[in-house]
């Protein structure tokens, strides 16, 4: 998205009171304006001043496939679904970060209007990784938090923590650049990562703990580098492999699993580094 000089636009189309849809003159590009009450009142064809006072933020689509996807948005999305992804867009771009992902203004409407008719229909929305995700993106989460309230306030529907959840997996995929199919294999990967810990462990690590918190931290940033193919150098390695064997040996399990999910090689240091923070876990418990 880039800033724009300052203009005249027509209006196109009135998504809500706070978001409207306008065309560029001379490109005749689509642009997405966002500003408290831009649009009360507000018909298509009507003039607005680039530099009005209300404008908060602006979008445009840079990338053509991208612009191709967002028209079919508007042709199959219900317009206020779509102003109130525009809206939750916005604040993530004012609380966050200006620099988003443009995708999000596509997948965004459409995973909320699936979840509308899911709750419309009474069909129950299941986050196996909700926990994970209110771990390794407390940021994410609470702008999500934030969003589902939006939605209630919009179409008089609760929104469940699980659905929250899967907010906050948007939210984290437009400000990392990483696609949302990535983030929940992500998120899966620390998951069965886990489990695979308590299941060879015999420990209940329970979700509250800072023990717990501690761990998928680690395990976030372990197969992050190792998704990244970043090295490191563990001069610790040769003694945690003597001193440690149990939790090294733990680490080579979990590193195979990680090696097998993303068809990367793990380094040895990295499981080194890995076995340190098993073999905290296992003195505590």
């Amino acid at each position: 998205m880039s800033r724009e000089k300052e203009k005249t636009y027509a209006i196109t189309r009135v998504l809500n009171h706070n978001v409207v849809l306008v065309e560029e003159p001379g490109s005749g590009q689509e642009i997405v304006l966002f500003g408290k009450g831009i649009g009360f009142g507000a018909k298509t064809g009507n003039a607005i001043p680039s530099h009005d006072s209300r404008v908060e933020k602006r979008f445009r689509l840079e990338n053509e496939n991208h612009q191709k996807q967002y028209q079919n948005i508007l042709s199959q999305v219900d317009p206020a679904v779509v102003g109130i992804a525009e809206e939750i867009i916005a604040l993530i771009a004012i609380e966050i970060t200006p620099e988003l992902n443009e995708h999000v203004h596509v997948a965004l409407p459409d995973h909320i209007q699936f979840a509308i008719y899911r709750l419309n229909n009474g069909m129950e929305i299941v986050n196996p990784f909700l926990f994970e995700i209110q771990t390794l993106y407390t940021k994410e989460y609470a702008l999500a938090n934030r969003a589902a309230d939006m939605i209630k306030n919009a179409f008089d529907l609760d929104i469940p923590d699980s659905e929250i959840g899967f907010l906050a997996l948007h939210i984290h995929s437009a400000i990392s650049y990483v696609p949302v199919k990535k983030a929940v294999q992500f998120t899966n990967i620390i998951t069965d990562l886990v489990s695979l810990i308590e299941e060879r462990t015999a420990i209940t690590i329970e979700r509250s703990t800072i023990d717990y918190v501690r761990l998928i931290t680690h395990l976030r940033f372990a197969v992050e580098r190792i998704r990244q193919q970043k090295s490191i150098k563990n001069p610790l390695l040769d003694r945690v492999k003597t001193t440690m064997p149990e939790a090294y040996q733990l680490a080579t399990e979990l590193a195979e699993y990680i090696s097998t999910r993303l068809e990367i090689a793990v380094p040895e240091d990295e499981v080194g580094y890995m076995a340190l923070h098993l073999y905290r876990l296992l003195q505590q418990n």
